[in-house]
């Protein structure tokens, strides 16, 4: 037991069974199934950081690692899982039994790069989205809270503001001398064109005629991007004032009706704010909900309180008028986020429903997190937002945009993976046919991912070996790295059989 610890320990991967079964009957007698618990970018103190880019087999992409066998006369490595040999570059011309590279370490089973051209860093972006049709004493609540969080923000991550109720104001934080926003009717879905051309985008740099608006590389003047999204030592004082003046919503509410709430647009509009502006880079929307969804694209239940919001039995009979719209919709918004590499947080305040069951796929897909409680004061809440902050080093410990890759030996597939991330769709011979939660690839995307999270590989053996896994991520201090890890177990072909 002591030795699996440990292996456990160097790898950060649990393993169901830690003796393989060695064939596909042996594996189908199994009553729990061949698979590993792997927590993608847990710490190890000593762990290196190789300075270079991975070397890997030309023909499955594998990364060289100590299971490689190595010939040190000839300069040639033989990939583990599809046995091509490959050459060393000229950069190893050294190598040899005495002299050996980082990644043939035998206790370097998990290792990571940075290549040189991949160090600059990418500050982390926050972009608030309040919800304003509650009462008086949550708004009060709310703002301390938000003023708290603020506060906490590393000085150079940026920083945006979305509030809605009736209608979404989208607040511009870097025009300093009075309030700017810019207001979008809350029954209505902005698409990215419509929200660019009004909120002026185009105004120092002209629109290109062809190709992809995102960021400033792409479409975008830099002046532009920073209407809108501000390193928080700049705009703190400008978000405090914002939040300061913050009030209800002033749009009257009859009594027989709910109040007036556009949590789908307000949503959608910040996705698209961040897909223009700062795409593929570590963002998180966090939106702080307080009540149903009751106007635009992604509402639960109408604003007449003579329709009952939908219940448990409602979505088990299929009876519920306002659900699958509202799925779709919100599955639409989780595609948009993962494609853009961005992460949707909840804090949904209330005691009436707010429609998790609807928006829970966006949050799960992008690895996003929940936090349910009955109202923005309770110590549920402001304990949670405070941890999400909470940092011992100068930075918040989130990495984000991660690409999640597997390989493994022809005599191994993959069922599929369990856990917050979505499918990439890469097809290939290491898909199985069986499928086991997101399944029928080998990649995945992590677009928000922590020291904790970890997801489970289902696996269908017919043989022996264990897989590399890749993870190609923005760490937390923005950097873009390549963490590997290679494992290997004892594995047995039948009863009484020699290991």
């Amino acid at each position: 037991m002591a030795e699996f610890m440990e292996l456990e320990g160097q790898d950060g991967v649990r393993m169901a069974w830690n003796v393989i079964p060695g064939t596909k009957q042996e594996a189908s007698n199994c009553v729990v199934p061949v698979s590993a618990v792997y927590t993608p970018i847990k710490p190890f103190p000593n762990m290196p950081v190789l300075p270079y880019a991975p070397l890997r087999c030309r023909n499955c992409r594998s990364v060289l690692n100590p299971f490689s066998i190595v010939d040190f006369a000839a300069k040639i490595w033989i990939c583990p899982f599809c046995f091509q040999r490959n050459h060393f570059p000229p950069h190893y011309a050294s190598i040899s039994d005495e002299n050996l590279p980082a990644e043939l370490f035998p206790q370097y089973t998990t290792i990571e790069y940075q290549s040189p051209g991949e160090a600059s860093s990418i500050p982390p972006v926050f972009m608030f989205v309040v919800d304003t049709s509650i009462i008086e004493e949550e708004m009060a609540f709310l703002k301390s809270a938000l003023s708290q969080a603020i506060g906490l923000l590393p000085d150079n991550s940026l920083v945006g503001l979305i509030t809605f109720g009736t209608l979404v104001h989208v607040h511009e934080l870097g025009f300093g001398t009075i309030p700017k926003t810019y207001v979008f009717k809350g029954s209505k879905d902005v698409s990215k064109e419509q929200l660019l051309e009004q909120m002026n985008f185009f105004l120092i740099k002209p629109k290109p005629p062809t190709g992809v608006i995102a960021g400033a590389r792409d479409g975008l003047s830099s002046e532009s991007i920073a209407r809108f999204l501000l390193p928080a030592s700049d705009c703190e004082f400008a978000l405090n004032s914002i939040l300061e003046e913050l009030q209800k919503d002033p749009w009257p509410t009859p009594v027989d009706q709910r109040a007036s709430r556009c949590s789908g647009t307000a949503l959608s509009i910040a996705a698209s704010l961040l897909g223009a502006c700062v795409p593929g880079s570590g963002a998180r929307i966090l939106a702080f909900i307080g009540g149903t969804s009751t106007e635009g694209p992604g509402a639960i239940v109408s604003k007449n309180l003579s329709e009952p919001i939908r219940s448990h039995k409602d979505l088990d009979k299929d009876s519920a008028p306002h659900y699958h719209k509202a799925v779709k919709f919100y599955e639409a918004l989780a595609k948009q986020l993962v494609h853009q590499g961005h992460v949707l947080d909840l804090f949904a305040c209330a005691l009436d429903q707010v429609g998790v069951a609807e928006l829970k796929v966006a949050v799960e897909k992008t690895g996003g997190l929940v936090v349910l409680a009955e109202s923005f004061g309770h110590s549920v809440f402001k304990d949670s937002l405070r941890r999400v902050f909470r940092s011992e080093d100068k930075d918040l410990g989130l990495s984000s945009n991660g690409i999640f890759e597997i390989n493994c030996s022809k005599d191994i597939k993959v069922q599929g993976i369990l856990g917050p991330c979505a499918s990439l769709e890469k097809k290939g011979p290491l898909c199985s046919d069986t499928i086991v939660g997101q399944g029928s690839t080998c990649a995945w995307k992590m677009c928000g991912l922590d020291q904790a999270t970890s997801l489970c590989l289902i696996f269908e053996i017919v043989k022996k070996e264990i897989p590399d896994a890749t993870l190609h991520y923005q760490h937390s201090t923005g950097e873009m790295r390549l963490r590997v890890t290679s494992l290997s177990r004892r594995w047995v072909a039948g009863p009484g059989s020699i290991q």
